[in-house]
């Protein structure tokens, strides 16, 4: 039996159509991925966050229109969109990490601002679960990448910009820190299927 959206859609086959119907979806994937991709999807397109935009309101405009999708092309002709991009890493007791929207491997990304913008603030503490904060590669390269911590992790403070919190969808973040990894790389593919504004 698939679920979405709470509701019984029937078999595999039912949910290949309704996958199809709703994305153009079709099932190219191996069938063990496809299965938890099938399995996981209601639980991973409900989380919310709420961001500290009072605090941060660059990099949180920035993960905003990322999650909207509605600046369209960078200059250099990248989707910056976070639809249909992985979480390629996975740190055990650490942070998830995912936005890379170039190659998708941890190693590309590109912020509305051009390719990098600055640090903005430390102001908010790496100091529980569910925090929000942009991956750089040293200080004031922030491009698209972002990650959720899994526990409280001081040793990120200064180091890297935290501007939001995870409010709904903690059985999400333990379903993806329960994924086996190699080399912080999930065994399993996780994608982000949809993102957008929440509007109440």
């Amino acid at each position: 039996m698939c679920f979405a959206n709470g509701q019984l859609l029937g078999d595999e086959k039912a949910l290949k159509m309704w996958a199809n119907e709703m994305w153009g979806y079709k099932d190219y994937r191996p069938l063990p991925l496809y299965k938890a991709l099938a399995e996981d999807y209601y639980t991973k397109y409900m989380r919310n966050t709420k961001l500290f935009a009072d605090v941060c309101p660059k990099t949180c405009k920035n993960f905003q229109f990322l999650c909207s999708g509605e600046v369209g092309d960078s200059q250099s002709g990248l989707k910056l969109h976070y639809k249909g991009s992985p979480f390629h890493r996975i740190v055990k007791n650490g942070w998830i990490q995912g936005g890379d929207i170039a190659s998708g491997k941890g190693n590309g990304g590109e912020s509305i601002f051009g390719d990098t913008f600055e640090d903005e603030s430390y102001a908010v503490p790496h100091n529980k679960r569910g925090i929000l904060g942009m991956a750089n590669k040293g200080r004031h390269s922030n491009g698209s990448q972002f990650y959720i911590t899994l526990q409280a992790t001081p040793y990120l403070d200064t180091k890297h910009v935290a501007f939001g919190q995870l409010i709904e969808g903690s059985e999400v973040l333990q379903k993806m820190e329960d994924i086996p990894t190699y080399n912080e790389r999930p065994k399993v593919e996780c994608r982000i299927m949809d993102c957008g504004i929440f509007t109440p």
